[in-house]
């Protein structure tokens, strides 16, 4: 199993790149789970997606260690 958080500020596309990153797992027969979090602004708000890969059944959706953080921004 692997975990990834991405993380920056609304705009950068860290959903849509979780979002493309499970899509392709799925592709290639792997599990995947995707779930993401933003702030209410369009734009310069907080945005953090979490995206899981495993080849069987995935438990709990949540990422608890990520393997690969992706930090667009410093806060």
């Amino acid at each position: 199993m692997q975990q990834i958080r991405l993380s920056g500020s609304g705009g950068q596309g860290v959903i849509t790149a979780a979002i493309i990153l499970a899509e392709a797992a799925v592709m290639e027969g792997k599990e995947a789970v995707q779930s993401q979090s933003y702030g209410p602004e369009a734009r310069g708000g907080a945005s953090k997606a979490e995206v899981i890969l495993a080849e069987s059944f995935i438990y709990h959706p949540k990422v608890t260690t990520p393997d690969i953080v992706l930090a667009m921004t410093q806060q």
